[in-house]
């Protein structure tokens, strides 16, 4: 959200919690029958023959200068280190989706390609320091706020990509495609797609001892900002209680720098009334400084899959997800593949808690997720042409298996061996300690 589309909201009428609650259900959650997907692909920009040299922010200018002039079907956007953003519209079908963001990227990738740039899929860069692009309030504010809490954030906010599948909420009613049931799956399956698609061990140039180290970041940003609600209740009403528990970003205003205050959740912003009272405008925008694991927006955002290695290799994440969630039967076989990771998730919920841990820093080692990414594999390449998937994205999910899954690897794995030569291993090549945010401080570009 740029500068511009937020003005001064003092003349706006006050909330109260019960009109948060009220206004959260209505607009964080709206159920009816799965007809919908959609994905936003993130990927970093990197100089196309020398891509350890950081690419200067008037060469980023000048190439989006020229994608601006590019008609697109997704909406193209630039995140805060200068990272690009391709968000699908809403697309009827699995195929109708693949079809429309892999046009808008070969178009994309064209633009860059006569600037000397290219678009590189990783889930954390792994040789560029944080370093902001944009200079906007809100990343000023964002940037005050996650400050407090460690290095963490400026990864996040400048060196991260992700791929970001949306799924309609599902059905009123329960059963295998009803929005409780895939509310759970969602937070169950949550940390399977961490391993099995883990693209990010390295910082700084070194392995961090993490296979997913952007799934860790958002870790450390802590659970109020980044994390999810207990499973143990209605999804509506957990989701609303975190809302106003959670810490407010920044409290905008129309000339200079917004405030940012420290620990004020708005439920006690609204209590309290200083430093001024909350509106709904306040609440839209909250609402979009939350970056949980499964974020609700009327749909289901699913954010805690790496950017894929390749031109193409989003696409399997976004069909394996598909398939498991759009699909009664592929759904019915995910549930009962992840039913026996759920006590592992008790203790906190995601992604601060044991399991989500284990995905992120050991992928598909870990044998219950392993056995897990088995079958939820499997039943999602049985259900894909039953979704009208063709024979190519078939084949690539198979291959995915084959050349991932069922060998307890993911892309992370393909990094450290190119890294350490030909004779490493996973185990000699990962550090146990020392935070991977420390590599990227030593070590700048």
């Amino acid at each position: 959200m740029s500068d511009s589309a937020s003005g001064c909201t003092e003349h706006r009428t006050a909330l109260t919690e019960a009109e948060v609650e009220a206004l959260v259900s209505g607009i964080c959650f709206k159920t009816g029958p799965p007809r919908t997907l959609g994905v936003e692909v993130e990927w970093l920009v990197h100089e196309l023959r020398t891509p350890r040299l950081p690419v200067t922010p008037e060469r980023l200018e000048a190439a989006y200068a020229a994608l601006r002039t590019v008609p697109l079907d997704s909406a193209l956007t630039v995140e805060p280190g200068g990272q690009l953003e391709l968000s699908s519209p809403p697309a009827a079908s699995l195929m109708e989706c693949v079809g429309t963001v892999s046009a808008d990227l070969d178009a994309v990738r064209a633009v860059l390609a006569d600037q000397g740039l290219r678009l590189v899929g990783l889930g954390h860069d792994p040789w560029h320091a944080p370093r902001r692009f944009l200079r906007e309030r809100r990343y000023d504010a964002l940037e005050a706020c996650l400050d407090r809490g460690g290095p963490a954030g400026r990864h996040m906010m400048c060196t991260s990509a992700s791929v970001q599948v949306s799924l309609d909420a599902g059905h009123e009613e329960p059963g295998p495609l009803g929005h409780g049931r895939r509310w759970w799956l969602a937070h169950q399956l949550g940390p399977v797609l961490v391993a099995a698609f883990a693209n990010s061990p390295l910082v700084g140039h070194r392995p961090t001892g993490w296979v997913s180290t952007r799934q860790l970041l958002w870790t450390e940003i802590g659970p109020g900002r980044a994390g999810a609600p207990p499973l143990d209740g209605d999804p509506r009403t957990a989701w609303a209680r975190h809302v106003l528990d959670a810490p407010v970003m920044c409290v905008r205003r129309a000339e200079g720098p917004w405030e940012v205050p420290d620990g004020l959740t708005f439920r006690e912003w609204i209590r309290t009334g200083a430093p001024r009272p909350p509106t709904k405008e306040d609440l839209d925008y909250h609402l979009t400084t939350l970056f949980p694991p499964v974020r609700p927006r009327g749909h289901l955002e699913l954010r805690m899959i790496d950017a894929q290695p390749g031109d193409d290799g989003w696409i399997v994440p976004l069909a394996v997800t598909a398939a498991l969630f759009d699909d009664p039967a592929a759904a019915e076989s995910a549930y009962r593949a992840v039913k026996p990771l759920a006590e592992r998730t008790l203790a906190r919920p995601a992604p601060h808690n044991p399991l989500w841990t284990e995905a992120a820093r050991t992928g598909l080692a870990d044998p219950e997720l392993h056995e897990a990414a088995i079958a939820c594999f499997m039943a999602a390449l049985e259900a894909l042409p039953r979704l009208g998937a063709t024979a190519q994205v078939t084949h690539a999910v198979r291959t995915y298996l084959d050349r991932y899954v069922l060998r307890g690897r993911c892309p992370a794995d393909d990094l450290l061996d190119r890294l350490g030569g030909p004779d490493s291993s996973r185990s000699r090549l990962r550090p146990t300690g020392g935070a991977p945010t420390d590599h990227g401080k030593d070590d700048r570009t």
